[in-house]
């Protein structure tokens, strides 16, 4: 007890011996000799007479204290201090020390909050402090002392009796800070810089104790301002002082940037305030309702304006400043946040200038994405609404379309959103096996099977309703979501045709029968994508319903706290104004009475007036903008026009001055379609209208249904994106997460997403190169064998085939073959494929379904831990340590084919669900037809045959115990292969490329079996040439013909062939086959020891196939005008254009390689063949004069151009 007494007592000495030393400090300071100039001896005494004369007072008290220093008054040791502080007189210096004494003071806890005149002493300590005045001194003195001034201020919020303060002194204690911020911006960096640390420092002290303020008397709604004056003084400082700071030095300096100065520092270091006192009120905010007011509109507003067109810098600080406001304060500010994904983080990651603001606005998405509730969130709040936008699905889509790599190597960008989507996808996948860890048995077979959306009868698609029952809760936004699909396809239909659209609506229960007006009313308000001049001829036509619906549209606008000017922009932003005036005042009339009711001021006497006066403004707008107009209205003018339309009153003339200049400077906007818009004043008064009314956003579990949807919208993207970066990418690690993606898409379209698995297995069995067609066996095992991503690829499909086998339809084919390939590449050794079948033989069937459940399940609950085969495969020695240790190429192919365990697939077939097993029968039959398959011999083919068999038995054996449900199916598949094999038969493109190759050999070798060669194509050509259907069989067939009737024994049948053809089967010809019919007719006219007669008689009939070509002629050019009258109606028109061109123009040219080969022929020696040239060429002409074909071919014959290439 004693020791306790000492220790307390020799603690009242030490703070005695401590106010002694700060008294004597500061009066040596004040005594300390100074510049004759700066104070006269008369000041000095005066000084020596007030302020010394205090301190010396104090110093007689300290030693003979007679209580203890923490029940005395602080006042009584403070105030010596504080009149240096504020006497103009005393010296800098003496002013810092006596600033550093009170910071002393206040830094041991003289006093605390209970002391007596504890709450005075403080509120004369913030007074004494912001009052401090200075003498004439140097700039650097001044800085010392403003430093120790921000010290000290920081000392009097972190004391315990600063919960005394009263709000304003610590709106004082704020203020000054913000001010010497403002003041040292030219004095220097060292004091602005310790001004915005105290300034940072005192609004996380202010608003950490947010969470302790009483929430009394806000719940008055707009009414709560005054309700914080009720407020209890003696209760300190509470609510009305944070609210104050957050309007004066948060929210309006984080526009400071665009108004003030060009500087972006002063808008960092308001959002670093605001991001404090968000991340420390936390939840709180949402609790007094003018701070939350002020959050959802003001700082809301600020940020998404700025927010697009800012640095990259003060992007990131905007994103994390609305990533805590999610956190907190997301139930609060939904459609605010839609709107900051709109209109910033989606539109920046849009625009392709700056690719580093892209990269903060992506990173931005991608922090959202990390949150484990955000998707699910977006996707039921944005995506689900029919008003809202795919915030869900749009992000999804941005992370697919930055990761897609370019021919180039890969960005920074590109990894940041390849990294962001698989983020997205571990996200859903985790959820939805977390989902089924928690549910039941039950529950899971039935979440697992597909279950469409069908809209059944008529729901107002505008109208939310509230989460109550789960399970009806998630189906009705199922139905939205469908009801949103709808609603785009109308839009689509009705941009086309207005009938064929409304019928839509009604046809899918989107509008009730008879149509409601308030549902056409939100179509035509809400739907994105509407043709605007449309819908207001729509709206304008007097018809009954219209008028209705005219009346519900105007409804959905809120135009409460709106002036006339805003209030009509937004109207006329949702249509066009139709040309016709009856139509226009239907309009006006509807919004003028909707307009006149949500008004709570009296300046318009009735709807009358506001009627009157939007016409005015209407007509004003087009006097101001139309540049047809010369001589435009003045602002005396406009208001003379509205004199007395107020119930025969003037409006204020003010009121009326401010809608001139507002029409005159900001026309307007009657775009015709809807696109992009931005976020004007007009629209954010707008969206805080819709807050009021819009249910606040739902933060709800995570359900397996949704997750199924919800991936569903961007599996194709996701799929195409991950395999487009495996594909790019070298880096061993992101390999790695490539294959941890492609598991997780795979853990979801387990569940009902059958075709998205498929095409995810199909996607990567192009990455093993097993499926290559155009690469040889060795050039495909080098690859497998050199390339760690062929391995990766072929262990990944495997591994999908065994861990979710029952969900994979399609796919089968492309597993198979892969297999054959495998097999083929005798990489599959018998190991591979060894069958255990005889433990589940034993089992009863009841056995074996329980058997698939669990096998089911487990390997639905195993995606994360399927990563370790891959991690281990990883881990497998490189090339070069193989080689040491004396492990060659084909025994490190063997090592990893053993790890896709293959043979399991089939041995444990039977717990495959039965379209499972069905379409992996089919596909092995399919395979051992040979479909799809080359073989080099026979023996190949054999083995192929026998080795899909194998598997065939062994799915058989496997699942004996349901033999009658899959084996019809199987016979069934058998019996159309076999039926189909019947009636093949040998391409005729590759017999005559065969007989191609004859021709091409060398002359001796024909010469061998020329008269072979010659009776076999006489025969083609005499009795088989309607079978002659490919330009390569006529070519073949002329070009042989043509080379054997140069030999004298078989020239004469090889004549009276091409004779046969042109005189008795000449309809068989083509346009492609006409060419090489003249190239061998003049060939044998060439001869020099051809008989004469026969000579003369193939001139005739090539004269006379002048006919064949005009009628082709004509054939083509009626296709070539029918074809110009589609393309105008089409948007492929110059693709038709060319083809039809090109009909005609090879008629041309058929005509003139005729004339060009009668032309050559007329210079031949022998005199009977050169004058039937010269008649027959006179024929030809004379044949075709009257068709535009001679006009043109006499152009072309006389034209210098090369003939087309036979």
């Amino acid at each position: 007890m004693e020791r306790a007494v000492v220790k307390a007592k020799r603690k009242e000495l030490g703070i005695s011996c401590m106010l002694n030393t700060e008294v004597g400090a500061v009066l040596a300071v004040i005594r300390r000799p100074i510049s004759e100039s700066y104070l006269s001896p008369q000041e000095t005494d005066h000084c020596d007479s007030s302020v010394q004369q205090s301190l010396k007072s104090l110093r007689a008290l300290i030693f003979n204290p007679q209580q203890e220093w923490r029940t005395i008054d602080p006042s009584v040791y403070l105030s010596p201090f504080l009149e240096v502080i504020q006497s103009d007189e005393i010296p800098a210096s003496a002013t810092a020390v006596a600033l550093s004494s009170i910071l002393k003071i206040l830094k041991i806890e003289i006093f605390d909050e209970k002391s007596p005149g504890a709450k005075d002493a403080m509120n004369s300590i913030v007074s004494g402090i912001t009052s401090c005045r200075l003498e004439k001194t140097d700039s650097i003195s001044e800085d010392a002392v403003m430093m120790r001034i921000l010290q000290v201020l920081t000392g009097v919020m972190k004391h315990p009796a600063s919960e005394l303060l009263e709000d304003q002194a610590v709106c004082t204690i704020v203020n000054t800070c913000f001010q010497v911020v403002q003041q040292s911006a030219g004095r220097g960096d060292l004091l602005q810089r310790n001004g915005r640390y105290t300034m940072h420092e005192l609004i996380q002290i202010i608003f950490s104790r947010l969470p302790d303020f009483e929430v009394r008397g806000e719940e008055g709604g707009e009414d709560s301002e005054s309700d914080t004056d009720e407020i209890d003084m003696n209760s300190g400082y509470g609510i009305r002082c944070c609210i104050d700071i957050f309007i004066s030095y948060v929210v309006e300096n984080s526009e400071g940037t665009s108004v003030h100065t060009a500087d972006e520092d002063v808008q960092i270091f308001a959002l670093v305030l605001i991001n404090s006192a968000i991340e420390l009120s936390g939840d709180a905010i949402g609790q007094h309702p003018k701070l939350l007011r002020m959050v959802q509109d003001d700082l809301f507003h600020h940020l998404i304006h700025y927010g697009a067109s800012s640095s990259p810098l003060v992007l990131s600080m905007i994103s994390s400043c609305i990533l805590n406001i999610y956190h907190f304060l997301r139930k609060f500010v939904r459609l605010q946040l839609e709107a900051f994904f709109s209109f910033v983080l989606l539109k920046v990651t849009a625009f392709t200038g700056f690719l580093q603001l892209q990269e903060v606005a992506l990173e931005g998405l991608i922090n959202f994405c990390r949150q484990p509730a955000f998707i699910v969130e977006a996707y039921v709040n944005y995506d689900c609404d029919p008003i809202c936008r795919n915030v869900f699905e749009e992000t999804g889509k941005v992370l697919c379309r930055h990761t897609f790599p370019t021919s180039g190597p890969l960005t920074s960008m590109q990894i940041q959103a390849f990294e962001g989507l698989v983020i997205l996808i571990h996200n859903i996948a985790d959820n939805m096996d977390r989902e089924e860890d928690e549910g039941g048995e039950e529950e899971d077979s039935n979440s697992i099977k597909p279950s469409p959306v069908e809209i059944n009868e008529y729901i107002p698609f505008w109208i939310e309703k509230p989460k109550e029952d789960f399970e009806t809760w998630v189906e009705h936004i199922r139905v939205r979501k469908a009801q949103k699909r709808k609603l785009a396809i109308a839009a689509n239909h009705f941009n086309r045709d207005e009938k064929k659209g409304l019928e839509y609506l009604k046809y899918n229960h989107l509008v009730s029968d008879p149509p409601d007006p308030m549902a056409l009313a939100s179509f035509f308000r809400f739907t994105p994508g509407l043709d605007k001049t449309m819908i207001g001829d729509y709206l304008g036509d007097p018809d009954e319903l219209h008028l209705s619906v005219l009346q519900s549209f105007t409804h959905t606008f809120e135009f409460t706290g709106m002036n006339l000017d805003t209030a009509l922009r937004t109207f006329l932003e949702s249509f066009r104004l139709p040309g016709e005036s009856q139509k226009i005042e239907r309009m006006i009339e509807a919004f003028s009475e909707r307009f006149y009711n949500q008004q709570s001021s009296e300046i318009f006497a009735s709807k009358d007036t506001v009627h009157i006066l939007c016409y005015s403004l209407i007509m004003l707008n087009t006097d101001q903008h139309n540049p047809q107009v010369k001589k435009k209205m003045t602002e005396d003018e406009f208001i003379r026009n509205n004199r007395a339309i107020n119930a025969g009153k003037d409006l204020p003339r003010e009121y009326l001055s401010e809608l001139f200049q507002s029409i005159s400077t900001n026309a307007f906007a009657l775009s015709t379609h809807s696109g992009p818009v931005e976020m004007n004043p007009n629209r954010w008064i707008e969206l805080m209208n819709r807050t009021r009314t819009t249910q606040p956003l739902s933060m709800c579990q995570f359900d397996r249904r949704i997750g199924r949807d919800m991936f569903a919208t961007i599996a194709g993207p996701s799929i195409a994106a991950v395999s487009a970066f495996f594909e790019h990418s070298d880096d061993d690690e992101v390999l790695h997460e490539c294959v941890d993606a492609l598991i997780s898409i795979a853990r979801v379209a387990q569940y009902g997403l059958e075709d998205i698995l498929d095409e995810l297995i199909a996607s990567f069995c192009k990455f093993t190169t097993l499926l290559n067609p155009y690469t040889t066996p060795e050039e495909t095992l080098f690859a497998f064998s050199h390339d760690m991503k062929p391995r990766m690829a072929t262990l990944a499909v495997f591994t999908l085939a065994n861990s979710f086998g029952d969900s994979i339809r399609g796919g089968w084919r492309n597993i198979v073959d892969c297999l054959l390939k495998l097999r083929k590449l005798q990489l599959l050794p018998q190991s591979a494929i060894e069958f255990e079948t005889t433990e589940e033989e034993a089992l009863s069937e009841s056995d074996l379904n329980m058997l698939a459940s669990q096998e089911n399940k487990f390997n639905r609950r195993q995606g994360s831990s399927l990563m370790g085969r891959f991690s281990h495969f990883l881990a497998l020695d490189s090339v070069e340590e193989s080689v040491a240790l004396g492990m060659s190429e084909f025994e490190q192919n063997l090592k990893v084919i053993k790890q896709c365990r293959i043979g399991q697939i089939f041995s444990k077939s039977s717990v495959l669900p039965d379209v499972a097993v069905l379409n992996l029968g089919r596909s092995l039959i399919y395979a051992a037809a040979g479909k799809g398959q080359k073989f080099s011999t026979a023996i190949e083919e054999e083995e192929t045959v026998k080795f899909c068999w194998d598997l065939i038995i062994a799915v058989a054996l496997s699942n004996i115990h349901r033999f009658n449900m899959f084996w019809p199916c199987y016979h069934e598949y058998l019996l159309n292969i076999l039926a189909a094999n019947l009636q093949d038969q040998l391409p005729e493109e590759l017999i005559f490329r065969s007989i191609t190759i004859m021709w091409k050999i060398d002359k001796e070798i024909i010469d061998t079996c020329y008269d072979t060669i010659t009776e076999f194509v006489s025969r083609i050509i005499t009795e088989h040439s309607a079978s002659l259907q490919t330009q390569i069989g006529w070519k073949s067939v002329l070009q042989l013909l043509s080379l054997c009737g140069r030999h004298p024994e078989t020239k004469e049948q090889a004549v009276d062939a091409l004779i046969g053809l042109m005189s008795t089967n000449a309809s068989h010809l083509s346009q492609s086959s006409y060419a090489y019919c003249i190239d061998c007719s003049f060939s044998f006219v060439a001869l020099r020891n051809s008989a004469v007669e026969k000579n003369l008689t193939i001139l005739d009939l090539m004269t006379e196939s002048v006919t064949m070509l005009i009628q082709w002629y004509k054939t083509a050019s009626t296709e070539t005008v029918n074809n110009f009258s589609v393309a105008s109606n089409t948007s492929s028109s110059s693709s038709v254009e060319e083809n039809s061109l090109r009909g005609v123009n090879f008629v041309h040219h058929l005509f003139l390689k005729l004339s060009e080969a009668f032309r050559k022929t007329t210079l031949a020696r022998r005199e009977e063949i050169r004058n039937r040239a010269v008649t027959s060429l006179e024929k030809l002409h004379h044949g075709a004069r009257g068709s535009r074909i001679h006009a043109v071919g006499l152009h072309l014959l006389h034209r210098p151009r090369d003939l087309p290439d036979d």
